[in-house]
């Protein structure tokens, strides 16, 4: 970390920005997570979802939560491992 000419300190390249002293990181997984619950519930339709076996009906919006947390825990998983 070092200091600028006006006193305030900054993280070098690891592009630790701030807005309004909250982190850029912290504003966009806030920005993306709102986006999420707005796309969810843009989208209340009931609709037919067929596995290999067997075919099932639900809101659109609990297949689409299903496959973000699937999507979130796959990410999770790969970042762990290249670490």
């Amino acid at each position: 970390m070092t200091k600028t000419s006006d006193g305030s300190s900054s993280t070098g390249s690891r592009g630790g920005g701030q807005i309004a002293g909250i982190p850029n990181r912290v504003i966009a997984i806030g920005v993306i997570v709102i986006l999420a619950i707005w796309f969810l519930f843009a989208n209340l339709d009931k609709v037919k979802i067929q596995f290999w076996v067997f075919t099932v009906s639900s809101p659109l919006w609990i297949a689409l939560l299903a496959t973000l947390l699937a999507g979130f825990a796959l990410g999770w998983l790969v970042k762990g491992r290249r670490g």
